[in-house]
């Protein structure tokens, strides 16, 4: 099968209307919908948005590629689409896209359905073809262009090894799909080794399974290794090679940046032995960028627990706020009647999972597998806190305090701690070879467990002091100034964004809910909720008024933060804090101490722990405390944006 028996002309489009990527989408699947390809437009479109929210599909050239391997195709299809104005379809390049190749191919897809995929890619990527698909004025001609060459081969063949044979590397390409880039990026890869005289062998891992796969011979030959992929890939084969690792989009986009990159010597050396996964990519692996990678792992998987648990919680507000609190339970608020107690325990159990996910998958970055139990073990204590009770020594028995919860600092420490306990009883433990198989799932777990389970009793001392220590500094200042207060309490909720400042800070404002309800609420916990709601709405102004400055995929985020920032989760901001601390902190701490200041100015007053927008109404000035955020928000945005270095 060639890719003409895919590539129907009744399904082409070559007087594209819509002008906007979900307007584009929508027009090719409802094409496809509509010829019977496919039967289900919203089962279809999922599984095409859900790609495009990985990495855009837009190649660039003009070039774009949406994909999808759906249970709603009925036959593996190529739809061709033009569109004579272009589209902003947030190309890898940032040009207007106006060739598209809908791929639609059954769950079941075989490999000659796969093989005529990969030899689109491969036709894509000559030079010239795309101007010929833009003056093709009929179905017919669009099809000619794809007739193969006899010498046109599908398979993936080594390109010829250079004169000088020391330049010879070896690489891997792989998307999350297995469909398009995979093949694009091979082919890419190919022909810019081609043109600088550098002999290449590269290894497809696509939706078929390995294709030309890399033999020992072929590794030991080489000078360097590439792995362009968005999924894992079989790393440990690259034991002691220098090893650039990049996405898939940039094994299409930068070949020549990647092949310079693996020759010059300065491609960090992949160590298997170690236990990671990957090896930083556009400079040597330090020990700073190991931290941030492993930290970005634990926060990217606990980000989705904190959403989806900290937006039930507001919802459980909102609808004690509705229905009713007599003023005598307000301390019960979010949780007095049952539909609204409902809705916190389902959040608070999602909110429950955050510390050991992060923990667990900051020690899974580390360790793999075997890291990953002793992580959220790490983490589960952090959360809870475990008490030491009384214990006998030397026949008597002591009493040594209970270790109360240290929270997110105590959970970042628990996890780099699993990840590194387990990768040294992973190098030092040796055992026979014939428990070698029970080693990964027996005793490294087992023994992680024990070591770090009681490191952590350790870990939770200093930080439930760091905590106590700070909620004694903010009590010492109560009787100062509303307005100092207020800036105190709103800048330390964007410290951390959820950290140990953060949450002192909040435990202190909820602390004052008591004493005041009688008159109105706490005007602490109102500057409080305010500092926490700027720094994931600034990340949304600065997105949109500096778009230049952020990747497609980092304004995607933007918009899921006003969600966040309204609904009180200041953990949203995390990200873009950790990614860039020198710019974004210090801006968010700005808007967050200027919203909390001008609360406590006018003395605005909040009785609800928890809920941000939708506990408004639990304000004494809803109206001038929105506005409060907002000003805060604009500040912090602004600045976060302007500081920022453009991508």
């Amino acid at each position: 099968m060639n890719i003409q028996d895919v590539l129907r002309k009744d399904v082409m489009l070559l007087d594209l209307q819509a002008t906007e990527k979900e307007a584009v989408i929508d027009e090719m699947i409802a094409k496809l919908v509509e010829t019977g390809v496919v039967t289900d437009f919203e089962a279809f479109k999922a599984g095409i948005m859900a790609r495009e929210a990985q990495t855009s599909t837009g190649l660039g050239d003009g070039i774009a590629m949406p994909h999808s391997k759906n249970a709603a195709v009925k036959e593996a299809t190529v739809l061709f689409a033009k569109s004579a104005k272009g589209v902003d379809y947030a190309s890898l390049d940032g040009q207007p896209t106006d060739l598209f190749f809908m791929i639609a191919a059954p769950e079941g897809a075989n490999d000659t359905h796969l093989a005529a995929l990969a030899q689109l890619s491969q036709f894509l990527m000559k030079d010239g073809f795309a101007a010929k698909l833009r003056s093709a004025s009929t179905a017919d001609e669009v099809l000619n262009l794809f007739t193969p060459e006899k010498e046109e081969v599908v398979e993936t063949p080594v390109a010829p090894v250079a004169s000088n044979s020391d330049d010879f590397i070896v690489a891997v390409t792989a998307c999350t799909t297995g469909i398009a880039h995979t093949f694009m990026a091979e082919e890419a890869l190919k022909k810019q080794a081609a043109e600088m005289g550098v002999g290449i062998k590269v290894e497809t891992n696509g939706a078929s399974g390995v294709g030309n796969a890399l033999t020992a011979a072929d590794i030991a030959k080489a000078k360097a290794v590439i792995v362009a992929a968005d999924k894992a890939v079989e790393m440990d084969r690259f034991d002691g090679k220098p090893l650039v690792n990049r996405p898939v989009a940039d094994g299409i986009r930068k070949t020549e940046e990647l092949i310079n990159l693996a020759l010059s010597g300065d491609a960090p050396i992949y160590k298997a032995a170690a236990g990671s996964k990957a090896v930083e990519s556009e400079e040597k692996t330090s020990f700073g960028g190991q931290i941030y990678k492993h930290l970005m792992s634990g926060v990217s998987q606990m980000l989705p627990f904190v959403i989806g648990g900290g937006i039930m919680i507001a919802i459980a507000f909102l609808i004690d706020n509705l229905m009713g609190v007599p003023e005598a339970s307000l301390g019960s608020l979010g949780s007095y009647n049952q539909l609204a107690a409902m809705f916190n325990s389902i959040g608070g159990a999602a909110f429950g999972f955050m510390l050991p996910v992060l923990a667990g998958y900051i020690a899974y970055s580390i360790a793999e597998k075997p890291g990953l139990v002793s992580g959220f073990v790490a983490g589960a204590i952090a959360s809870s806190g475990l008490a030491f009770g009384k214990i006998p020594f030397a026949g008597a028995t002591s009493e040594i305090p209970a270790a109360v919860p240290s929270g997110f600092l105590g959970a970042l420490v628990g996890g780099f701690l699993a990840g590194y306990v387990v990768l040294a009883i992973k190098k030092y433990v040796n055992v026979p070879r014939s428990l070698e198989g029970a080693k990964s799932i027996l005793i490294l777990p087992l023994l992680g467990v024990f070591a770090t389970g009681f490191l952590m009793f350790l870990v939770n001392i200093p930080m439930a002091a760091i905590n106590t220590a700070l909620n004694n500094f903010l009590t010492s200042l109560s009787g100062s100034s509303a307005v100092l207060l207020g800036l105190l309490v709103g800048g330390m909720m964007a410290v951390d964004m959820g950290g140990p400042v953060n949450k002192a800070a909040y435990v202190f404002g909820t602390g004052t809910l008591a004493a005041t309800v009688a008159s109105g609420g706490s005007v602490v916990m109102a500057a409080v909720m305010a500092g926490g709601m700027v720094p994931p709405l600034a990340v949304f102004i600065a997105t949109l008024l500096f778009k230049d400055k952020f990747t497609k995929e980092e304004r995607d985020s933007g918009l899921t933060n006003i969600i966040m920032g309204l609904s009180f989760i200041t953990e949203g901001a995390i990200p873009f804090g950790a990614a860039d601390p020198a710019r974004a902190i210090p801006s968010f701490v700005v808007g967050s101490a200027l919203a909390g200041g001008l609360v406590g100015l006018s003395g605005i007053k909040l009785m609800a722990p928890h809920g941000g927008i939708f506990v408004i109404a639990l304000t004494s000035n809803p109206v001038l405390y929105i506005l409060y955020v907002l000003i805060g928000a604009l500040v912090s945005g602004f600045l976060f944006g302007y500081l920022r270095k453009a991508k």
